[in-house]
């Protein structure tokens, strides 16, 4: 019997074609899938194509500030412990673990409300990332 948990789309809901057109998240299988229009055919590009150019992006910025980040992240939950530290360096370490589990639907809503999307072309290739503009504390 297999206990395989089913993958989801990490950015379902923030993933949009070329034509600013939000794509639509469906199953071939157990894998899911965005699907991008291309004329008249509709593309099934694996998510997890496209989740995993995102995540990497998000990987190089948090570890080029990691110890910033992991320092504000402490102080956001008031915590300065060796084990808070090390839940933090532990979840910046495994991202990837994201297209297992997935974003939970109220990060995904926040994202998409602060402006969050990934721009695809039809064949699942990472056009354009669009970050909310937010201040960074090495910005400052």
């Amino acid at each position: 019997m297999n206990h395989e948990t089913q993958r989801r789309a990490v950015f379902a809901g923030l993933v949009f074609d070329e034509h600013g057109n939000a794509l639509e998240v469906v199953y071939v299988g157990r894998t899911p899938c965005y699907v991008v229009q291309d004329g008249e055919f509709r593309r099934h590009v694996e998510s997890e194509k496209v989740d995993r150019q995102v995540i990497e992006i998000f990987r190089e910025q948090v570890l080029s500030h990691r110890e910033l980040l992991t320092a504000k992240m402490m102080e956001m939950l008031g915590r300065d412990d060796i084990f808070t530290k090390a839940m933090i360096d532990d979840s910046i370490e495994n991202m990837e673990r994201l297209l297992e589990t997935g974003l939970p639907e109220d990060a995904r809503d926040m994202l998409g409300m602060m402006g969050f999307r990934v721009v695809i072309n039809v064949h699942g290739e990472l056009v354009d990332l669009k970050m909310p503009q937010q201040e960074m504390p090495w910005d400052e």
